[in-house]
């Protein structure tokens, strides 16, 4: 039961805290040019850092121009996968700041690469953004829905950044607000790590 509420809290990034001794754990402290868990917190609160980074899998998704991708395609960068779909309720609230966040630090050094996974594909997906004021982010789409378990997502949406290496930096499962500042810190703890 406790693993149930821990994945649904995680989920809606909400974190639960136990009764304990009344002691406060603190985050280790950052370190300078890595990204750590003391990142963690404020809006990126539930942004769960990696204490091994694994190589993400290779999945594939199409573009607007049809052709198809992997995330091959942006090794040498870091990258802010978010998977979501049209019938998203906490993805349609998210879009916008994701959107935000990709005009505001996106370059040929980072870029976010939201995937729709709706099975309805390119076109709904399209017209999706253009509704939530998201049209600033590329259009991407996996109507296999493939990348959901090859990413290992339990829900939707699901934010996975991933270092120039290719390797899986940490996640956030649930909507979050990418224009904060502790998500501009995440974002730049990543581009500055060696």
């Amino acid at each position: 039961m406790i693993v149930v509420l821990a994945v649904i809290a995680a989920a809606f990034g909400v974190y639960l805290k136990g009764e304990g001794d009344g002691k406060v754990e603190t985050a280790p402290p950052a370190v300078e040019g890595q990204v750590s868990r003391a990142l963690a917190t404020g809006a990126m609160a539930a942004f769960v850092v990696k204490g091994e980074r694994k190589a993400a899998p290779e999945i594939s998704f199409t573009p607007e121009n049809g052709q198809a991708t992997s995330l091959q395609a942006w090794k040498g960068r870091v990258v802010l996968v978010n998977l979501w779909a049209t019938w998203c309720a906490p993805c349609r609230k998210e879009m916008p700041s994701l959107a935000a966040l990709q005009s505001e630090m996106g370059s040929e050094d980072v870029e976010v690469v939201a995937i729709s996974v709706d099975r309805k594909g390119l076109e709904a997906s399209g017209q999706f953004l253009k509704e939530v004021g998201a049209s600033g982010l590329k259009l991407y789409a996996d109507p296999s829905t493939g990348a959901l378990s090859q990413l290992q997502a339990v829900g939707l949406p699901a934010s996975i950044l991933i270092d120039r290496q290719g390797r899986e930096i940490g996640r956030l499962l649930g909507p979050a607000e990418w224009t904060s500042p502790e998500a501009k810190a995440l974002i730049k703890a990543a581009l500055a790590e060696k």
